[in-house]
């Protein structure tokens, strides 16, 4: 049996549009685009050219600093487009699809006679070795590092996440497969819910977390079981990224294909889809976004995600496509002054805390408030179940002290960690943005 670990603090933000546990397949995408800018830490050299013939896993573009580490393309076809911005930034390669599909083969291995340098190696030549993210900093891993454990959450409690339990409906071989071939790397961590049928799960120590978002958040589970040090490094990966890894392994193919939810209260039939990395957004909300109001997309959650639009690219990390008001069109006479039982908010100033706790909300993207000067008034330390002062460290990165933000945590943090803190926030302090540069600053700084 795992143990279990209690989370107190925290929030669940109950909103309306959670997905139907039904799945179906998404409309295939004319062309498939892989955004580099969903690898962060990462410096693209494209390793391909405009009108190039490609297979599901050839590589479209590598890490300039280790080129062993490939981002491979999800489907075969022609490369129709490498995007660039300002100072020919690689915005996007992107691929249409050819209508028969070929895949690299890779060749099928037994993960049990594989040594942890073949393991590696299969990794980094799939492609997959890129879905790493290691701490501190929050940035693609070094396959040069050996991790001290390598952390997996099956625990989704964000608004409006994917379901785990549906995303691994029969994907469990190559779920255990996947956690098989990381044992190999090094020790393997798994949060998971109580009661979960992966509380089975074999070559790993697994450990069930129960409370309030955002106990599913792989920082926190780490914090609470092997917490990072100065100097140690650990890797995190996701729950469904260890399945594109298991059927690496048991096909010897790379299928990029995710069980996603498309959610919101601005999505009229609530769903999971599976969809390639890549896909068009467009082709995955088709028709089923309302049309009545102003609508935000957003390519993830509604506390971590990115606002996008049906002309991008689902991002290669991505569980989610989210859809709520905007709320530009709102007119509220004398709204500070009603009672908002429909309003959502931590604070009695809003008479929503007299509603039934599963009561589901509307929330819009609109601010609702200007930036005002950050206080120490708590809230951040409410919601935020890991042993770090969040206020005292936001501090520290604003004014750039990085022996205090040594001293406050920084190592253990991603951007992810502070969503709730910055749902809370009456200062309407962009947190997760603030912990980003603090990251990127503390590692430019150790380089």
């Amino acid at each position: 049996m795992a143990n279990v670990i209690k989370i107190t603090k925290g929030l669940n933000i109950n909103l309306k549009g959670k997905a139907a546990a039904q799945v179906s397949a998404a409309p295939a995408s004319k062309v498939y685009g892989l955004v580099p800018d969903a690898f962060w830490g990462m410096k693209p050299k494209v390793v391909v050219k405009e009108g190039d013939d490609v297979k599901a896993g050839d590589a479209l573009f590598v890490n300039k600093q280790h080129p062993e580490v490939k981002f491979v393309s999800p489907v075969a076809g022609k490369v129709t487009l490498v995007e660039r911005g300002d100072r020919r930034k690689v915005l996007s390669v992107q691929v249409e699809a050819a209508a028969e599909q070929a895949y690299v083969d890779f060749g099928k291995k037994d993960v049990k006679s594989l040594t942890s340098e073949q393991v590696k190696e299969a990794l980094l030549e799939s492609g997959l070795f890129g879905f790493f993210i290691q701490r501190p900093y929050a940035v693609v891993a070094d396959p040069n590092d050996t991790p001290k454990g390598i952390f997996v959450s099956a625990i989704a409690d964000m608004p409006l996440a994917a379901d785990i339990d549906v995303v691994m409906k029969g994907n469990e071989a190559d779920f255990q497969t996947g956690i098989s071939a990381l044992a190999k790397l090094a020790k393997v961590y798994l949060g998971v819910k109580p009661g979960s049928a992966l509380a089975n799960t074999k070559d790993a120590e697994v450990t069930a977390f129960s409370g309030k978002c955002p106990a599913g958040n792989v920082g926190v589970q780490i914090n609470h079981v092997n917490p990072i040090n100065k100097g140690e490094v650990v890797w995190t990966i996701g729950a469904e990224e260890v399945i594109f890894i298991g059927r690496l392994f048991n096909t010897g193919k790379v299928n990029l294909t995710r069980t996603i939810a498309v959610a919101g209260s601005e999505i009229k039939e609530p769903q999971y889809k599976q969809v390639l990395i890549g896909a068009k957004i467009g082709d995955i909300v088709a028709g089923n976004v309302k049309t009545e109001q102003k609508v935000r997309i957003i390519d993830g959650n509604p506390l971590t995600g990115m606002k996008t639009s049906e002309n991008d690219f689902l991002l290669a990390h991505s569980t989610e496509v989210s859809a709520i008001p905007e709320g530009d069109e709102a007119n509220e006479l004398f709204g500070w002054i009603a009672p908002r039982l429909k309003n959502f908010s931590v604070s009695r100033s809003y008479f929503s805390w007299l509603m039934p706790k599963n009561k589901e909300y509307v929330l819009d993207a609109r601010v609702k408030g200007g930036h005002r000067h950050m206080i120490f008034s708590g809230e951040y330390e409410s919601v935020f179940p890991m042993d770090i002062y969040p206020e005292q460290l936001v501090k520290a990165i604003i004014a750039g002290d990085i022996d205090r933000m040594e001293a406050l945590g920084i190592y253990e943090v991603a951007p992810e960690d502070f969503a709730v803190a910055e749902f809370v926030d009456s200062s309407k302090v962009e947190l997760q943005r603030i912990v980003r540069e603090g990251l990127d600053m503390l590692r430019k700084e150790n380089e």
